[in-house]
């Protein structure tokens, strides 16, 4: 695996700490400005370790008969959510791991859950719904029944939402209750991610091609030749690029001018297996892949799409999820076995000495 050996970090990744859980962890997050490291896995075992030295400060079991499937962390860090089968969501207190409410839905369950970005509202998926709630969790808006089962959602403001079924991308005001713009297409959507601006929409289709609008010119566009279905994506913070996954390689699109189309897209390939997750630093063109095969590496990214490899460790299974530390000097991974690595990014310049996490 292009001589990437077992938690043996190369590049930019250093040795940070290394932690087990339970179970398959199927979700991850930084909260508290990233003091704590939050790890859910799929019996339902939360985990809460210290952000620098990997040690348990808090756990408990058995959050949600039959199984966690989603977590959401509150911008502000200090609270968070969790969904699962029994159809509830729950909400928590990050520091202590204290639940301050239960929301149940009905007999279903709940696989997406989202914060709006100033954190006033919980978006909730529940079959062909969307519920969003208060920070109180006091039910303040309802979706019309969706043509079949919600997909994916997304907030492209504090008041705007995006949600994602078979054949249509619906954008919702809901503090006003009106539909703003409702996207046509012919065919079944399984991911959704939309630029920092909210004006490009890309989905992943099960016919194995990303499908992407820009809302502000009504351009429509189909990139197609995937192997797979494309279930990864993730834009840059500045909306230039599109990264997706769909094969054992990253495909990056770039937005520049009248881009993607008549473009050749970026191929990142150091992987062995299909790419399970992505994820963008929160500054700069640093992007982070995992992959089935247990393999994470990092990249530093061009605006055209092309890129070059810049860290690389072996995660120990299937990544299941990727994190960027708040000030990106640490990324995360957790896996299928319940495995959990946090290796420390540092970058070298010619005027600073090497910045760990802390």
């Amino acid at each position: 695996m292009s001589g990437i050996e077992a938690f043996s970090p190369k590049g930019m990744l250093h040795e940070g700490w290394s932690a087990q859980v339970d179970d398959y962890a199927i979700v991850c997050g930084w909260a508290l400005q990233g003091k704590t490291f939050l790890v859910g896995d799929v019996a339902g075992g939360l985990y809460a370790f210290e952000g620098e030295s990997g040690k348990l400060i808090w756990q408990t079991k058995d959050i949600h008969k039959g199984g966690l499937l989603a977590m959401s962390i509150h911008p502000d860090g200090n609270t968070f959510a969790t969904a699962g089968q029994d159809g509830h969501v729950c909400i928590w207190e990050s520091k202590e791991g204290k639940s301050t409410k239960n929301l149940e839905l009905g007999k279903g369950w709940v696989e997406h859950i989202k914060w709006s970005p100033d954190g006033n509202f919980l978006a909730v998926v529940f079959t062909k719904y969307v519920y969003v709630f208060d920070e109180k969790g006091r039910e303040h808006w309802r979706s019309e029944e969706h043509p079949s089962t919600v997909s994916a959602i997304a907030w492209s403001n504090s008041n705007e939402l995006a949600t994602a079924c078979y054949g249509q991308v619906t954008f919702f005001d809901v503090v006003s209750n009106k539909i703003n713009q409702k996207l046509e297409w012919r065919g079944s959507l399984v991911s959704m991610v939309l630029s920092p601006d909210g004006d490009i929409v890309a989905c992943g289709s099960q016919d194995n091609s990303v499908h992407f609008w820009r809302r502000s010119t009504d351009q429509d566009s189909e990139m197609t030749g995937y192997p797979g279905k494309p279930s990864h994506l993730a834009f840059d913070q500045t909306g230039t690029v599109l990264a997706t996954g769909g094969s054992d390689r990253v495909t990056v699109w770039s937005f520049q001018g009248d881009g993607p189309e008549g473009t050749v897209p970026g191929e990142l390939m150091l992987h062995t297996e299909p790419i399970s997750c992505l994820a963008f630093s929160h500054s700069g063109m640093l992007l982070a892949s995992g992959a089935r095969d247990g393999s994470v590496f990092s990249w530093f990214l061009q605006k055209d799409g092309q890129g070059d490899p810049v860290g690389g460790a072996f995660a120990g299974d299937l990544v299941s999820q990727i994190a960027w530390h708040p000030d990106d000097t640490a990324l995360a991974a957790i896996n299928a076995n319940g495995g959990i690595t946090v290796w420390e990014f540092k970058v070298r310049t010619k005027t600073a000495a090497p910045q760990g996490f802390g």
